[in-house]
């Protein structure tokens, strides 16, 4: 196991929020909270290390027409497991991701492919803002972290990197990380699924010749115009982002101050 990943097979970009600091420079306790994508991937050797985790509580941000198409998740011991989709019915990203990492058919997104994949995904990410289902499902993720009875707490979307990395960041700003520090944690989703994303690309191209290889890769990556969108929006709307956990997702200082005493050091 690496400083903070998990090293999991099926899950390049499992990692271990442990070892950011947060507020009075104390540390986020190592083996509370850990994001990861989808765990319907994982290979038999990947369980043991989850295992030892011992996670109490899985949170999956998934919509159920995510789930059904894809493999269940492989989950060690009997964590208690809630759903709290984050998806937009308006909007194709979601099912255009889930589509690409299980190697479906394109030809049905040519729509997304024509309106500019960065863009769609610099506006998923303000609606993650705005959006009352997604600021519904986003707070109750983080009210869930804030008791003892959840922690460890794994939670996860399709890729592990959207949906989860926004996730990432209302926890960690909650818990007083700095913005680079969260911006960093986001961006590494890059590095840590550079393989993954080339091979799933380069398998794409044999299967679906003249596909636009260039329309697919921004879902595949975390970029810093996605994370600034959602920001921008957040100022925009908010105009700090402690008001927008309190405004926008009723994250009362309680819960802030639960989220400190069980997730730092």
């Amino acid at each position: 196991m690496s400083e903070r990943g998990w090293d999991l097979v099926g899950a390049p970009n499992a990692r271990d929020l442990g070892g950011l600091v947060g507020v009075d420079g104390r540390r986020v306790r190592p083996g509370v909270l850990i994001r990861t994508p989808a765990l319907g991937r994982l290979a038999d050797e990947d369980l043991p290390v989850l295992a030892k985790l011992g996670p109490a509580c899985v949170v999956d941000l998934r919509d159920r027409s995510e789930i059904v198409v894809a493999p269940p998740d492989r989950l060690p011991g009997e964590p208690t497991v809630v759903h709290l989709p984050v998806h937009d019915a308006e909007h194709p990203v979601f099912t255009y991701v889930s589509a690409v990492l299980l190697g479906h058919d394109l030809g049905a997104y040519a729509a997304l492919a024509e309106q500019g994949t960065p863009a769609a995904m610099a506006a998923i990410y303000r609606w993650f803002v705005t959006g009352a289902s997604a600021r519904e499902s986003f707070g109750a993720a983080v009210r869930l972290a804030a008791e003892a009875r959840n922690l460890p707490l794994v939670y996860h979307c399709s890729a592990g990197k959207d949906r989860t990395g926004w996730l990432t960041v209302l926890l960690l700003s909650a818990l007083g990380v700095d913005e680079a520090a969260i911006r960093a944690d986001y961006l590494a989703n890059n590095a840590l699924t550079e393989s993954l994303r080339e091979v799933l690309l380069e398998a794409m191209r044999r299967r679906q010749p003249g596909l636009d290889v260039g329309a697919v890769r921004p879902v595949l990556e975390a970029r810093e115009d996605y994370f600034d969108a959602a920001y921008g929006e957040v100022r925009r709307v908010h105009g700090s982002f402690g008001a927008y956990l309190r405004d926008g997702l009723g994250i009362t200082d309680d819960v802030v101050a639960a989220l400190r005493a069980h997730l730092l050091e």
